[in-house]
């Protein structure tokens, strides 16, 4: 597919990471170091990861913290930890999705806080990139929950499609330890990167043209909204605190809103 985009400066993009993903007697409390240096956090719902204790912490530490909060999503899979595919039919995936995101909207509600976003874990994230359908069966669900929502997605045609389709707010995503395909869908098959620097020469490549290093030796355009910063690497925290010193980040409701000339 030839890639057709625009490059372009990116002055505001969003910053995101993962919490709750831990449950019963498996714990993860250095999901938290990543809380200073991002602006939006996924908190797990219960299936792929997460019980009700670890997500109250969590909703509490993202209040303190006065971080975006959103709904990380996923496949009924603990044992697996939402990384094994499944063939569902759109009516399982809506009640999945439902399901997830009421359960938080209710338990940030009494917090007083407010979800602004929805992001899908492992299989359900790549499927989500990959399959038109099953993307616009997520995109819907979570338009049935609020139409505020922002549906958060791998960058990517299959993205923007579903999210026009839908007709629901969208946050393209990149990762910047991940390495891309020509038509800028991520190479599932590579192993991410774990050195720093590469990974910030990756970013301000990204904010400067709006490029990613293809698995080609080239540069492809995407639209990105959002960086995901994944404790799953072993250069976790250092990467988001240079990542910080290179461009504060912004959620992704307020950059649109600055975008708009609102403020």
């Amino acid at each position: 597919m030839q890639n057709t985009l625009e490059r372009k400066v990116i002055k505001n993009i969003d910053f995101n990471c993962d919490l709750a993903q831990s449950f019963g007697i498996y714990k993860n409390n250095s999901e938290f170091e990543l809380l200073d240096y991002v602006s939006s956090v996924n908190i797990a719902c219960g299936f792929h990861a997460g019980d009700p204790l670890t997500i109250k912490n969590a909703l509490l530490k993202a209040k303190e913290k006065n971080v975006v909060i959103g709904a990380h999503i996923g496949f009924d899979d603990i044992q697996g930890f939402g990384y094994r595919p499944m063939e569902l039919s759109e009516d399982e995936i809506e009640a999945l999705v439902i399901y997830q995101v009421g359960a938080l909207m209710s338990f940030a509600k009494s917090f007083k806080l407010e979800i602004e976003h929805v992001r899908p874990h492992g299989a359900m994230y790549k499927q989500a990139s990959e399959d038109f359908n099953f993307a616009c069966a997520i995109a819907k669900a979570v338009k049935k929950c609020s139409k505020w929502l922002v549906y958060y997605g791998a960058a990517g045609d299959v993205t923007e499609k579903a999210a026009e389709y839908v007709n629901i707010p969208v946050a393209q995503e990149i990762s910047l330890n991940k390495i891309y395909n020509l038509d800028g869908t991520v190479d599932y098959s590579a192993n991410d990167i774990e050195n720093t620097e590469t990974s910030i020469s990756r970013l301000k490549l990204l904010l400067s043209n709006s490029q990613v290093y293809n698995n080609e030796g080239g540069k492809t355009v995407v639209n990105a909204d959002t960086i995901h910063f994944t404790n799953r690497i072993s250069n976790a925290l250092e990467l988001a605190k240079a990542a910080k010193e290179v461009v504060s980040p912004l959620p992704v409701n307020y950059k649109n809103v600055c975008e708009s000339g609102w403020v």
